[in-house]
């Protein structure tokens, strides 16, 4: 992956950009014949060491900013209008940083961090300081965070290579409950959504399913997503026709669409990917839905949701 992977997760947030802006009514092509008006930023965010694994987006006193981590074990913080650094880079694991999420803590944005080190850490993302003491208890690599409301407070979730999900009072740094058992293989990909009123974490596993847990109790929400044949690596969610549905991607080359609350499969998979699919991002516009995703094969593609899963 190394800088590539920063690069096709800033042209996922591209892709995103441009389809927002495409108008809603009447029919419109996936690729606009006047590139110049959307809004795509172009930048190669140089000065890892070593691959780049995760990336996210924040804002930090008004401006938007990328944080990546990378396997050199440190992240980084940049700038996504000029594409300049800033600050130093956030330095404290000890082992590849394979997972970001930003979030809010007491008024402040801060990132948190899963790594191969076992841990999960948060730092404040103004001033790159680390906050407390690092979330132990996993006992393999970390490779998933997300976060989530959950009664009031805000928690992270993480999935690591022990094949467990764990949930963490964001505040204290205390686990909430015990780890979510179930997966017979690395949690490799997190993203967490509201089913029936309740918070719920979706995980994605080199087992090749999708799971929904409870984050409240960690009990599984009905049975598995079964449908990819190879590693499920990404996972995220989309609102379609007023439902909300898993996006997945896997190792066997396809993006899967499932119906959150149903479990069933929405639509065939789309399979247009040569290799394996390594992100899925989706974008909203009105009552439009676009699935964005990256693959192996070095391209990125885009799907109108809505269309595909009509089909």
């Amino acid at each position: 992956m190394g800088i590539g992977a920063l690069i096709v997760t800033l042209a996922l947030v591209g892709a995103a950009l441009l389809w927002a802006n495409l108008p809603t009514a009447g029919t419109v092509p996936l690729q606009p014949t006047t590139p110049a008006a959307a809004p795509i930023i172009e930048h190669a965010l140089t000065g890892h060491t070593n691959w780049v694994f995760g990336v996210t987006t924040a804002q930090l006193d008004g401006r938007s900013v990328v944080v990546s981590g990378s396997a050199d074990d440190t992240m980084r913080v940049w700038d996504l209008t000029t594409g300049k650094p800033i600050g130093s880079p956030f330095t404290g694991h000890t082992g590849p940083v394979s997972a970001v999420a930003t979030a809010q803590l007491d008024g402040r944005a801060v990132v948190v961090s899963g790594s191969w080190d076992t841990t999960v850490r948060v730092w404040d993302l103004a001033t790159g300081k680390p906050i407390g003491s690092p979330f132990a208890g996993h006992t393999g690599p970390v490779f998933a965070v997300a976060t989530a409301q959950l009664d009031g407070r805000t928690a992270v979730v993480s999935g690591s290579a022990d094949d467990t999900v764990r949930v963490w009072d964001l505040a204290t740094g205390k686990p909430i409950g015990s780890p979510f058992t179930g997966h017979t293989a690395a949690v490799a990909a997190l993203t967490t959504a509201q089913l029936d009123g309740r918070a719920v974490a979706i995980s994605g596993s080199n087992d090749n399913t999708v799971r929904v847990w409870d984050l409240a109790t960690g009990a599984p929400v009905g049975a598995p997503f079964t449908g990819h044949s190879k590693r499920v690596v990404a996972v995220t969610t989309a609102q379609l026709r007023g439902r909300t549905v898993v996006v997945s991607g896997g190792w066997d080359d396809a993006v899967q669409v499932w119906d959150l609350a149903t479990r069933a499969p929405a639509g065939s998979p789309f399979t247009d990917h040569t290799d394996f699919v390594c992100a899925v991002a989706t974008a909203q516009s009105g009552e439009r839905t676009a699935v964005i995703s990256g693959g192996r094969d070095n391209t990125v593609r885009v799907w109108d949701l809505d269309a595909r899963t009509r089909q």
